[in-house]
């Protein structure tokens, strides 16, 4: 069954917060980030919304007139699979939108998965930062040119079992 991409809402705090718990263990958005993020002029939250309720999100930073964008998070509840592929979209379409040229992220070096989620859609590497995560683990730094992408529209995206996530 599709799912619909939109904006995060304030009824969908209580979700984000349920995929952010069964997601990462560590270096998690609490509450009160979700709650601050939606709606900001800075930042946002898209949703993917499918008939159990909301699947994933991605979180994106955008200061106004600032030509680099931040995905700060994607999350895909377990149990959905393929649902990254079409969050990233909805990343690159968001930042694009708020005319950012880039979109930049931080991704733990042993999350191969997502590695090779933005590798293939056109993220080059061009950065490491040890002890990144509250774990220690390592980031690597991608960035990807946004020039020229179309603005984001409300659509349907497919929605498969499993499970992805990046950090």
């Amino acid at each position: 069954m599709p799912a619909e991409i939109r904006p995060a809402r304030a009824s969908d705090i209580d979700a984000l917060v349920a995929i952010e718990n069964a997601v990462f263990s560590g270096d998690r958005m609490s509450r009160a980030s979700f709650r601050r993020l939606i709606g900001s002029s800075s930042a946002a939250i898209v949703v993917a919304s499918g008939e159990g309720g909301i699947d994933g999100y991605c979180a994106v930073f955008c200061r106004a007139h600032a030509k680099v964008a931040r995905l700060y998070s994607i999350a895909v509840r377990p149990g959905v699979k393929g649902l990254g592929r079409t969050l990233l979209d909805a990343a690159e379409r968001t930042a694009a939108a708020r005319k950012a040229k880039y979109l930049r992220l931080e991704v733990r070096a042993d999350n191969a998965r997502a590695i090779a989620l933005y590798e293939m859609n056109g993220y080059a590497r061009f950065g490491v930062v040890e002890d990144y995560y509250q774990d220690g683990a390592t980031a690597l730094r991608y960035q990807k040119r946004l020039e020229g992408m179309k603005p984001p529209v409300a659509r349907q995206a497919p929605v498969e079992a499993g499970r992805h996530i990046v950090q």
